[in-house]
């Protein structure tokens, strides 16, 4: 038996003793080492099941009671007969989306806008907050040397940043608007500094949230209560506005910021997952030639690109975590500070093996 935290419904997350799963063909076990608590994760846990299946999901079968954790390092322990490509004691970060590979979005390689998509630690397979996991292999990528296992932890968010401006037609010294300063609206702006941005500028109503953008890369922060947003924006871009936004907060009031704070022809990038329905004026679309383009998580390659990038020097993500805590402080040092100390906090690990 091993203990996984598990979640079973609103506010009712539970340390447990489950059975270790067992290796099979194309498959690799993993010791988790270090997990990040998301923020989808606080939703579940304040909201109630949403993401996560009430009835049998369509790839795993599984409904909750389900292990948590979908942003985690760890270390190979196992490896099935017909995997030859990767050993036990690697270490390693796992791409947790789960698809069906027979859809017409996998047929194209965007395994993120699959039909069926899921992910391990909240849709089945296992999860991160568990002291062992079975994953498929394409979901391993291993960790080079001088790249901390808690760091590897933070690379699953920083490839939905990472995609994020893959998918847009941001440039290398453009200037960008940045809603939002939660852990995916941070992490957009450290990957649009390490990716060459020339004026990062980040709207975001706390004032601790402002403080870690400033660390974290933006060169100039707003305060959408009190600061006229598309002006200022105007005017730090030469009078036409910001070459591209990305909405990371999804709030109305920031998304018609935003729209009207990119220049003609800019591009509104939306990452954020909106709990109810959105307008779009679209006169501010049509007139001035803007696009308005949604992102989804990441594909396959963009977590080797993050971790070469923190290899590199370019990405220096380690200020993102605040705290770490033990499985079974879980809920008491883990969720409820993060919902209720937002100023204070930007990613909790959850140390599951020490490495």
């Amino acid at each position: 038996m091993m203990k996984a935290v598990r979640f079973h419904g609103q506010k009712d997350i539970r340390l447990e003793n489950i059975e270790i799963p067992k290796c099979g063909k194309g498959q690799v076990k993993v010791k988790p080492a270090y997990v990040g608590i998301c923020g989808t994760d606080l939703h579940e846990y304040e909201e109630g099941a949403n993401i996560i299946p009430t009835t049998p999901h369509p790839i795993t079968k599984e409904k909750a009671p389900l292990t948590l954790g979908h942003e985690f390092s760890g270390i190979i322990e196992e490896v099935g007969d017909d995997v030859t490509d990767v050993k036990i004691g690697q270490r390693v970060s796992v791409q947790p989306i789960i698809y069906d590979g027979t859809c017409g979005a996998c047929r194209d390689g965007l395994i993120n806008c699959c039909d069926n998509n899921g992910f391990i630690g909240l849709s089945g397979w296992g999860g991160g907050l568990s002291e062992h996991v079975v994953v498929p292999r394409s979901a391993i990528y291993e960790i080079p040397d001088s790249v901390s296992m808690e760091l590897g932890a933070l690379v699953e968010p920083l490839s939905v940043a990472w995609h994020s401006i893959n998918i847009s037609p941001f440039k290398k010294g453009d200037a960008v608007l940045v809603l939002g300063g939660g852990p995916i609206g941070l992490a957009v702006i450290q990957c649009l500094r390490a990716r060459g941005a020339e004026k990062i500028i980040a709207s975001e109503v706390s004032p601790g949230r402002r403080e870690f953008a400033k660390r974290l890369g933006a060169h100039y922060t707003l305060d959408p209560t009190t600061d006229d947003v598309v002006a200022r924006v105007r005017e730090l871009c030469g009078g036409v506005g910001a070459d591209v936004a990305f909405d990371a907060a999804g709030v109305q009031v920031g998304l018609d910021q935003a729209l009207k704070a990119i220049r003609a022809q800019g591009t509104l990038v939306n990452i954020a997952v909106w709990n109810k329905p959105a307008q779009l004026q679209m006169n501010d679309l049509v007139f001035r030639e803007k696009k308005y383009v949604g992102v989804t998580t990441f594909v396959q390659g963009d977590f080797r690109q993050v971790l070469d990038a923190i290899a590199s020097g370019a990405l220096k993500p380690g200020p993102m975590i605040t705290g770490k805590i033990q499985m079974d402080e879980i809920v008491e040092k883990g969720f409820k500070p993060l919902v209720e100390e937002k100023d204070k906090h930007v990613k909790i690990l959850v140390e599951v093996s020490p490495c």
